[in-house]
């Protein structure tokens, strides 16, 4: 299962909503067999990469978007975070 676009106005970040709804998402992919949980988040996102690592993800990788993201060492991180118990 992919999470995308996950985004908390400005204005409630700070209370655990982004937690919870992350929490939500891989109660949601455990119920129904996923195996894993898998997104992508940018490296200056990093109270992002926080969240993921704080909830279970585990970074598996990275890639340049663009030549001109290879030129400027900017990097797209993907995370998997694996769904014991699930088929």
């Amino acid at each position: 299962l992919e999470l995308k676009r996950m985004s908390v106005s400005k204005d409630y970040r700070g209370r655990g909503i982004s937690k919870a709804l992350c929490g939500e998402v891989l109660r949601f992919a455990r119920a129904r067999g996923y195996g894993a949980v898998v997104l992508s988040t940018s490296m200056v996102q990093v109270a992002a990469q926080r969240l993921y690592e704080g909830q279970g993800f585990k970074k598996v990788g990275a890639f340049s978007p663009s030549l001109l993201g290879s030129l400027l060492c900017f990097q797209i991180f993907h995370y998997r975070c694996d769904l014991p118990g699930s088929t």
